[in-house]
C-alpha cells in the first residue's frame, strides 16, 4: 500500500488533498537548493507542477504516506527523501530536528547524480505531508527561525507567516506539533 489516509477527512481538506497545491517559501537557502516549497501530497506526485515550479526534490515528512518514483516531464527524476512523522503526539523530538538538519544538508551543495542512479538534475525541495497542514509547516516554521532568523526572530513569527502564506487557521499546525517544535528548540543544538 503506497498511502494510508484517513477515510474521513473533513470536505474541505479533502478538496484541497485532491489537487496539488505548492507555495514558495525561501528563494536561495543554499547552493544546493534554488528554493523551498510547502506543499501537498498531490503536488509532490505531480510531475508538471513540480517541473514548473523548478522543483527536483522532496521531502516527505508523513509516516503514512509513501510516494514512488517520478520521472519529470523534461528529464530527470525526482528525489524522494522521507522523515515519517505522526500528524499528533507520538513523536521525538530528534525526528523533527533530523528534518531541519536534512534540509540544511540538502542545501548546503548539490550531490550529482552517478551513472547507475536515475537521472537528476538541481533544483528545489518540496517539504510536503499529506496537505501541507501541519508537519511540514511545523518544520518549515522551525527551518524559517533557526536559519532566517532575522525576518523570523521567534518560532511564532514563523508560523504567522507561513499561516498567512497557506491560508491556515490558528487551529494548524496540530497543537502535538506545536509543541514538538518547543521540545526540539528547548532541546539546543540547532542553531547554526
Amino acid at each position: 500500500m503506497r498511502h494510508a489516509l484517513p477515510p474521513d477527512s473533513p470536505a474541505e481538506e479533502a478538496s484541497e488533498d485532491a489537487r496539488p497545491l505548492l507555495w514558495p517559501v525561501a528563494q536561495t537557502p543554499g547552493p544546493g537548493l534554488s528554493g523551498l516549497w510547502l506543499g501537498n501530497l498531490a503536488a509532490a506526485e505531480e510531475a508538471q507542477a513540480l517541473q514548473g515550479a523548478g522543483i527536483t526534490t522532496t521531502l516527505n515528512l508523513a509516516m503514512n504516506l509513501n510516494p514512488g518514483p517520478l520521472a519529470l516531464p523534461q528529464g530527470g527524476h525526482v528525489r524522494r527523501h522521507q522523515i515519517g512523522l505522526l500528524d499528533g503526539p507520538g513523536n521525538a523530538p530528534q525526528l523533527l530536528a533530523a528534518a531541519v538538519l536534512l534540509i540544511d544538508g540538502l542545501a548546503s551543495c548539490y550531490t550529482p547524480p552517478k551513472p547507475h542512479y536515475p537521472p537528476h538534475q538541481p533544483g528545489g525541495l518540496l517539504v510536503h505531508c499529506r496537505g501541507g497542514r501541519s508537519r511540514s509547516v511545523t518544520v518549515l516554521a522551525l527551518w524559517l527561525h533557526l536559519r532566517r532568523g532575522a525576518q523570523f526572530p521567534t518560532l511564532e513569527a514563523a508560523l504567522a507567516h507561513l499561516r498567512q502564506l497557506r491560508a491556515l487557521p490558528d487551529s494548524y499546525p496540530l497543537p502535538p506539533m506545536l509543541a514538538l517544535a518547543r521540545q526540539a528548540l528547548d532541546a539546543g543544538g540547532l542553531r547554526s
